[in-house]
């Protein structure tokens, strides 16, 4: 009879990482190809967004290089009618152009530079959340799914004690009440197993809908045991800090704001403009030309203007500060929230074990006449839920270690160097 059960701890046996393999390279157990991953990213309409994003900054960084001040062409034509004299064409024509007073060609470069830079590190970025975002939902559809193969199974273990009871009921060897009690923990964990097969389902197409290029098996991979990276993690969190574009970035816009702050008050000295003028009057008896210089005389409002990028300039440091502290606060928080769920899963797998073995005595003594039904239902509960707990926690670490990985720029987002910096 015992041979008519499939244990559960035969099924988590036979439950391996089923890892495909995308261009020659293997995958990381449990994780789909770097080649699909990579993809999937280059894909995603947020990438697209950012690196737009580049493009514009590109360009605003271009034009403040080059600067507003260009020829500006003016000119009139007229007929005058002199008394006595007669009638006359007259006409003249003036080009100018502004000129940047020394220091602010130089601070506008700065400023464009600073900006590409604050664009790119956003991009990268807006790449590592994408990425967190499809680890998210990859681990959540392979966690339901091995929640939903615990709950199959372990209905699969009460329909074979089920049918074991109705042949004894047959025998006349046990009471109806037992194969009914069997029933009834039957359809406790069908329904259950309806439930977890759904969630299922739905973290599928999620994962599906917000990565529609990402290869997804007909059957989602079993989910393997969590593996600390060789390093440890306290070497994944110190990288963190030294490797986010959120800092590089908020370095990036208080450098441009502090350059926008030293050129606003270096235009409380307005930029002169200078040209050359000619004219024909009295149909070109009076002839001349020469040149032209204006310069707009500064006031309040300029000196405002000079204090607001002041201010902007004292906000943007603050404001990097606090990303330095958020960030600070996500390494931490990623370490301990993977050294904790690692720690959880050991637990649980403990648990787990212990249960299984408790399980097999309390079948082995129902065989024997031993242990009443009540007693190995009871069993067999328990170890589903044992089954159950440990599976989440597992779902669990992957999910926290692979966060941190990620964080730290040592998966599908890996940088060789720091990030992108101006001066």
């Amino acid at each position: 009879m015992r041979k008519a059960f499939v244990t559960t701890l035969a099924v988590l046996g036979a439950l391996r990482p089923q890892v495909g393999l995308a261009a020659g390279e293997p995958a990381e157990a449990g994780l789909p190809a770097l080649a699909d991953v990579t993809a999937a990213l280059d894909a995603h309409p947020g990438m697209a967004a950012a690196l737009a994003r580049v493009r514009a900054a590109q360009g605003e960084a271009d034009a403040l290089a080059r600067g507003p001040h260009e020829l500006t062409l003016s000119g009139s034509y007229m007929r005058r009618n002199v008394r006595n004299e007669g009638q006359f064409s007259e006409y003249e024509a003036q080009v100018t152009r502004p000129v940047r007073l020394p220091g602010k060609a130089a601070l506008d470069r700065t400023i464009g530079a600073q900006g590409l830079a604050y664009a790119s590190n956003m991009a990268e970025d807006a790449r590592h959340h994408t990425a967190l975002r499809l680890a998210q939902a990859w681990w959540d559809w392979l966690g339901c799914a091995q929640e939903a193969r615990v709950d199959a199974q372990a209905a699969a273990n009460l329909q074979a004690l089920l049918s074991s009871v109705q042949r004894r009921v047959q025998l006349r060897d046990a009471a109806q009440i037992e194969a009914d009690q069997a029933a009834a923990a039957l359809a406790t964990a069908l329904a259950q197993a309806e439930r977890t097969a759904g969630r299922e389902a739905v973290a599928h197409a999620r994962l599906a809908a917000q990565f529609p290029g990402l290869p997804l098996p007909a059957r989602a991979r079993d989910l393997p045991d969590p593996q600390i990276p060789a390093g440890g993690l306290q070497f994944l969190h110190d990288k963190i800090l030294g490797r986010s574009h959120e800092i590089a970035a908020a370095e990036a816009l208080a450098n441009q704001a502090q350059a926008q702050a030293d050129r606003a008050r270096k235009e409380r000295t307005a930029d002169p403009s200078v040209g050359l003028r000619v004219f024909s009057e009295k149909g070109g008896i009076e002839r001349g030309g020469g040149l032209v210089f204006s310069l707009p005389l500064g006031g309040g409002y300029r000196s405002a203007q000079a204090e607001r990028a002041s201010a902007q300039a004292s906000a943007a440091q603050a404001d990097l500060q606090a990303v330095r502290l958020d960030i600070v606060e996500t390494a931490d928080a990623d370490l301990a929230e993977a050294e904790a769920a690692y720690a959880a899963w050991g637990r649980a797998r403990a648990a787990r074990d212990a249960q299984d073995a408790a399980l097999q005595k309390a079948r082995r003594g129902h065989q024997l006449g031993e242990i009443d039904l009540a007693a190995v239902l009871l069993a067999e509960r328990q170890m589903q839920d044992a089954l159950r707990t440990e599976s989440v926690a597992r779902a669990d670490a992957q999910r926290a270690i692979t966060r941190l990985r990620i964080d730290a720029h040592e998966l599908w987002i890996g940088d060789d160097e720091a990030p992108d910096t101006v001066k």
